[in-house]
C-alpha cells in the first residue's frame, strides 16, 4: 500500500537560520517558522493561535536557506515530517517534530536577491506576461 508523508507551511521565519556541518561535512541548516491562525469564537470574539515548526534543510537547499533567510521573511516550506528522539543528561526522554524540507519559496520581496530556482521562475512569470527583452531571449550557440 503506497503511504505519504508532506508538510506544507506558509510563515514567518522567528529566528535566523542556524547552519551547522555534519562529521562527513554536510551542511544543514535549521529556522523556526510561525503560522498564524485566525478565527472567530461563537460569541462573536476574534482570536489567533501561533503554531511553530522547526524546519530543517540539507545540502544545498541548507546553504541557500542560511545566505537568503532572515528573521521575520515570509516562507513556503514543504517537506515531509520526521519524529527525532533523545534521551536528555537528566536521563529524560525528549522528542521533536521538525519538516525535513526539499523546496523553500520567498513570498516577499525583502531578499537581497531571490534563490537561483526563484530567478528562473519570475523569467518565466515575466515571459507569460509578454513583457519580454531582447535579453531574455535564450540562445544557444551552435558548433
Amino acid at each position: 500500500m503506497a503511504s505519504l508523508n508532506k508538510m506544507m507551511i506558509i510563515g514567518n521565519l522567528g529566528s535566523e537560520p542556524e547552519m551547522r556541518f555534519t562529521p562527513n561535512g554536510n551542511p544543514v541548516t535549521s529556522f523556526r517558522v510561525a503560522t498564524n491562525w485566525r478565527y472567530t469564537t461563537g460569541q462573536g470574539e476574534r482570536r489567533e493561535e501561533t503554531e511553530w515548526f522547526t524546519v530543517v534543510a540539507w545540502n544545498r537547499l541548507a546553504e541557500q536557506c542560511n545566505q537568503f533567510l532572515t528573521k521575520g521573511r515570509l516562507v513556503y516550506a514543504e517537506g515531509r515530517l520526521r519524529t527525532r528522539t533523545w534521551e536528555g543528561q537528566d536521563g529524560q526522554r525528549y522528542f521533536r517534530n521538525e519538516i525535513v524540507v526539499d523546496k523553500v519559496t520567498f513570498l516577499d520581496r525583502q531578499a537581497v536577491a531571490p534563490l537561483p530556482e526563484e530567478k528562473a521562475e519570475e523569467k518565466a512569470e515575466e515571459a507569460e506576461v509578454g513583457e519580454l527583452e531582447p535579453e531574455d531571449i535564450p540562445f544557444e550557440s551552435e558548433g
